[in-house]
């Protein structure tokens, strides 16, 4: 049976006269972006640019909204309540989706970023207030989560989910990605990178920092598109999966799901 699995990268995350990544290069390898909505990064030229240039080469489209902390680009925690966090999801959902209807496409999909993305895995009022303003906006926009409280709430609103593997990022033993303040949060070496990609895709597990072997669905594998690498990293994971055998595309087509 083939396996199918979508490759996405955090994208749009230049603002203003401030360029970070190399976007049109990213473009070219992955199946799906996760493209910032101006909270902690991002303006609407970018948005507007990055949109454009996923529809036209076929490229899901997804929102990444973010708390708002252009300064801490969106890795501080900030003690909102769930009703600012659903609001502040749906001004970001919404002006992504305008950007996305004017290049005659659709947002597909959500992930939230940084530090709003831990919380909403441990914080069910987050959690609720997430899963409540994609329903409320479109029920047909795919969740990418993790394992915890996003779960039992989009299953009772009817939303789809898509597991996310985070394959520059340590896990704790508990299945949480291991914080940003420990020196080992982040992994840099490319060949340790690439065999837990396809590890995590074919066998899906995944080897925590202390060394336990933990279930790790993959249904889409994240990129961080800020990284000096990776350009380079990206190429060397899809050459690697599709060697494998994997099948890459789109979430939302696997799902059967119009642009």
């Amino acid at each position: 049976m083939s396996i199918t699995v979508d490759l996405v990268a955090d994208l749009g995350e230049s603002f203003g006269s401030y360029t970070m990544g190399d976007d049109d290069a990213l473009l070219d390898i992955v199946s799906s972006a996760n493209i910032a909505c101006g909270f902690h990064a991002g303006d609407p030229r970018v948005m507007d640019r990055t949109v454009g240039e996923c529809a036209r080469r076929g490229v899901g489209i997804g929102a990444h909204p973010s708390f708002p902390d252009l300064v801490g680009f969106g890795r501080r925690a900030m003690d909102l309540t769930p009703d600012e966090v659903r609001t502040d999801i749906l001004y970001q959902l919404g002006a992504l989706s305008a950007f996305a209807r004017s290049h005659g496409r659709r947002v597909t999909h959500l992930c939230p970023h940084g530090r709003l993305g831990n919380l909403v895995i441990t914080r069910p009022d987050y959690a609720e207030a997430m899963v409540q303003a994609v329903a409320a906006f479109d029920p047909s926009i795919i969740m990418f989560t993790q394992p915890g409280a996003v779960e039992p709430f989009a299953q009772q609103h009817g939303l789809d989910i898509a597991m996310v593997g985070a394959v520059d990022r340590n896990y704790e033993d508990d299945g949480t990605l291991t914080p940003r303040s420990l020196p080992d949060a982040v992994l840099s070496d490319p060949d340790v990178i690439a065999e837990r990609t396809v590890r995590m895709v074919l066998e899906g597990t995944i080897i925590s920092r202390n060394g336990v072997e933990l279930p790790a669905q993959t249904d889409t594998v994240l990129l961080h598109g800020d990284g000096p690498d990776a350009v380079a990293l990206a190429r060397r994971i899809r050459k690697e999966l599709e060697a494998a055998g994997v099948t890459i595309q789109p979430i939302h087509r696997s799902l059967g799901r119009a642009d």
